[in-house]
């Protein structure tokens, strides 16, 4: 090979060493990080479960079976530990608690390299109630830190038939208390993950009954029905059946509450909107 060769050949080397490292400094730009930096896993960003009173946590140190633990962090938050004593682990993520335990084992000489694991076996410390009109009301663990509120609603067996479909969440962030109501139809229409809001440990998740009206008189099916969204008055005198031969339109009253509490009587349109509470009432035909 002479020398106009090697020449080339060591130009196009160098020009594909260049081009890589173009490459690799576009993507870090691209990826918000810094030219040459390593890029962070997805799931080293996300929160970790923390360990609270109540769970129950096996802790195992590596090639030292006679320090594995089995244990309920008590109320305090602490545990019981071989070598060590009382250790503080309540409100700790799962690998702070491991290098908590690790550094307690090297600093006091008691194993050299310590490899600690926590697996965390019954989730008690961390919990939210669902309450109304679900199928299974009740205290549920939180067995995951992102878990939704979509996530706890399946856990209480969903909303049941008689629930509404808005659900009121009460809870406290950031050391504040909050309440929000939030619109399950919208949620799941929604291609934001974030409308469907993490659940956190104290949280209280109430599902309110479905608004009710009620029609009696020259109906076929007099009753309560349930008041879907926007349904209107024909609409509910068809759930109801509709009018027997002796119910007049004409004769239709919707007995309804003001903001007084007083009841008012109203002649209203077939294609007026039904509220919650309406009691519809459809009289007997003079002719």
């Amino acid at each position: 090979m002479n020398i106009i060769q090697r020449f080339s050949h060591m130009a196009l080397a160098f020009a594909a060493i260049t081009l890589a490292i173009a490459s690799s400094a576009a993507t870090a730009q691209v990826q918000g990080a810094a030219p040459g930096a390593a890029a962070v896993p997805k799931a080293a960003q996300m929160a970790e479960y923390r360990l609270g009173a109540g769970d129950v946590i096996r802790i195992s140190v590596y090639q030292n079976p006679d320090l594995t633990l089995e244990s309920r962090i008590g109320e305090a938050g602490t545990i019981s530990f071989p070598l060590l004593g009382s250790v503080q682990i309540g409100g700790l993520a799962v690998s702070t608690a491991e290098k908590l335990i690790a550094d307690g084992l090297r600093n006091g000489n008691f194993v050299k390299q310590p490899q600690v694991s926590i697996l965390v076996s019954q989730v008690r410390g961390n919990q939210a109630s669902v309450l109304g009109q679900v199928n299974r009301p009740g205290r549920f663990p939180l067995e995951v830190v992102d878990m939704r509120l979509s996530d706890l609603l399946a856990t209480a067996g969903g909303i049941a038939t008689t629930g509404a479909d808005t659900v009121t969440l009460v809870g406290t962030r950031e050391g504040r208390p909050i309440r929000r109501v939030l619109d399950l139809p919208l949620i799941f229409r929604s291609a934001n993950r974030d409308d469907d809001v993490i659940v956190q440990n104290g949280d209280v998740l109430y599902v309110e009954r479905a608004p009710m009206a009620y029609i009696y008189g020259e109906v076929q099916r007099p009753g309560p029905i349930r008041v879907e969204r926007g349904m209107t008055v024909m609409q509910a005198l068809a759930t109801g059946g509709g009018l027997t031969l002796r119910g007049t339109e004409k004769g239709l009253r919707i007995h309804r509450k003001n903001a007084d509490g007083k009841t008012q009587v109203l002649q209203p349109a077939m294609d007026d909107a039904l509220q919650d509470s309406d009691v519809v009432y459809v009289r007997e035909s003079l002719f």
